[in-house]
């Protein structure tokens, strides 16, 4: 079973195209659309080395995964959705 996370149009880079992170069995899909260039990656839980979650106290949250020696950002989700996004890939990670 999948769950999809969609960034707030509201928050700053997802006017017109929201970043999206889809949580699935065996990884995630980060998909970062833009006007002349989508980014669509899948990370498999084995494959990510470190999360990072910023949570301003007002304002969108934005996390980071740590791949391989490159960083891959999503900015735009609530709190709340980071922290679960953080959750199952330690879940996904241990299992």
């Amino acid at each position: 079973m999948s769950k999809t996370y969609t960034a707030s149009r509201l928050s700053e880079g997802n006017k017109v195209f929201p970043a999206s992170i889809t949580v699935e069995q065996g990884g995630l899909t980060i998909k970062i659309p833009g006007l002349w260039k989508n980014e669509e990656t899948f990370l498999g839980y084995k494959d990510i080395a470190g999360v990072s979650i910023d949570t301003p106290l007002i304002g969108y949250s934005t996390i980071e995964f740590n791949v391989q020696g490159n960083v891959i950002s999503a900015h735009g989700f609530k709190k709340s959705e980071v922290r679960e996004i953080k959750e199952a890939i330690h879940k996904g990670k241990n299992s």
